[in-house]
C-alpha cells in the first residue's frame, strides 16, 4: 500500500466490522490496557500503540489480510497506522474509534467476554 499525503486509508466501523468478519482484516487495538477494560471490540488483538512505535512485529502483516487498527477516537490509530503501511503492510484505520464503533451498535465486550459498552 502506497502512503497518500494524508496516511493510511480509513474506514467506518461497519466496514471493519464486516472485514473483521468474513476473515479479510486482522483488527488490532491500540489502546492501552485501562482503556481496554472500558470495553473493545470481540477478537481484536490487543497491540497498544507504545509497541508498534517501538518496533513491535506488527500481527497478521505476513497474512495478506488487511490491518485494521481501532483507537478510542480514531486519531490515535490514524497515526498509528502509517507504521505497519510504512512496513509494507496494507493498513487502515478506524474513523471514529471505539466511540463510534459502539455508537453504530457493533459488539462490544468486557474483560471477561460479556457484553458490554464503552464508557
Amino acid at each position: 500500500m502506497s502512503l497518500s499525503p494524508h496516511g493510511p486509508a480509513r474506514v467506518t466501523p461497519a466496514q471493519a466490522h464486516r472485514a473483521f468478519g468474513d476473515g479479510t482484516a486482522v483488527l488490532l487495538d491500540v489502546r492501552g490496557v485501562d482503556e481496554l477494560e472500558a470495553g473493545h471490540a470481540p477478537g481484536a488483538l490487543p497491540v497498544p500503540s507504545a509497541r508498534l512505535t517501538g518496533g513491535a512485529e506488527v500481527p497478521g502483516s505476513g497474512s495478506g489480510s488487511t490491518v485494521v487498527l481501532l483507537c478510542r477516537s480514531g486519531r490515535r490509530s490514524q497515526h498509528t497506522a502509517r507504521l505497519p503501511a510504512e512496513r509494507g503492510a496494507e493498513a487502515v484505520d478506524v474513523t471514529g474509534g471505539m466511540g463510534a464503533w459502539a455508537a453504530e451498535v457493533l459488539p462490544v465486550q468486557d474483560v471477561h467476554g460479556a457484553a458490554d459498552t464503552v464508557i
